[in-house]
């Protein structure tokens, strides 16, 4: 049970590998978090992560076996952490994958699959995850979505895209789950330095994996339904949205 100070006891990581999520849980273990389960492709980085949860000080650190192209297996992963660990405070859905644009509007089937990995198979997961916590009465989900949602830019369309997509199913879930107990927060990092930006030029605002990890946990204990990492994004995006589409296609890449 999330306690009155707005601290989750368990977690469950859709994307366990994401340095986003490895951040998050290693600011909840100390708190609180005894209960860690990561979600994600087998691989050593899923692993790495599970390491360092323990190493962190969780009790309980299990991984388990999820992937968002697998439109049956995902929600089913989801049901079955529920049916198998019991209640979840915390669900954080951090799974996804840049790509290349360039790439991506060359390869339609490769677009498509981006699609599926950011999108349709991660709100096919979150479907499975409301109606676990609607069933114990309580909870948070965490969706980390990308300011890149709030404006489709043509160096990024594409990606941009699923999250926009995401980021709109989210705020509909969360309405869909007032007066239920469970509770839906979204996140709008900006341009995170990390493993997945590597090579790439520096955007205003860019942030870390541990800044955005500090937003996210504050916005936690808060109860907040939108996150923006760093805060000052609210207002860039604010006016961002009102440009002129004239002036908005021509934003630098």
């Amino acid at each position: 049970m999330i306690d009155a100070t707005g601290r989750p006891q368990s977690v469950l990581v859709l994307g366990g590998a994401s340095e986003i999520a490895q951040a998050i849980v290693a600011g909840l273990v100390p708190g609180r978090c005894r209960t860690v389960i990561l979600a994600g492709r087998p691989s050593e980085r899923l692993e790495a992560a599970a390491a360092a949860a323990t190493a962190a000080g969780a009790d309980v650190v299990e991984t388990v076996a999820f992937d968002t192209t697998d439109l049956a297996g995902a929600p089913a992963a989801v049901t079955g952490a529920f049916e198998r660990f019991g209640d979840i405070d915390l669900v954080l859905a951090a799974a996804g994958a840049l790509g290349d644009q360039a790439e991506l509007e060359a390869d339609p089937l490769a677009a498509a699959d981006l699609i599926t990995t950011n999108f349709t198979g991660l709100a096919a997961a979150l479907l499975a995850t409301a109606a676990s916590m609607r069933s114990q009465g309580h909870g948070r989900i965490v969706v980390i979505s990308s300011v890149a949602g709030e404006r489709a830019r043509k160096a990024n369309f594409v990606y941009g895209s699923t999250k926009s997509g995401l980021d709109a199913f989210s705020q509909g879930l969360g309405d869909s789950l007032v007066g239920t107990g469970v509770g839906v927060t979204i996140v709008r990092p900006g341009f995170v330095v990390g493993r997945m930006t590597e090579g790439m030029d520096l955007a205003p605002f860019s942030t870390t994996p541990e800044a955005v990890a500090g937003a996210v946990i504050k916005g936690i204990e808060s109860g907040a339904e939108v996150v923006y990492a760093p805060p000052v994004l609210r207002w860039v995006f604010a006016v961002m949205r009102q440009l002129p589409r004239a002036v908005w296609r021509r934003m630098p890449g």
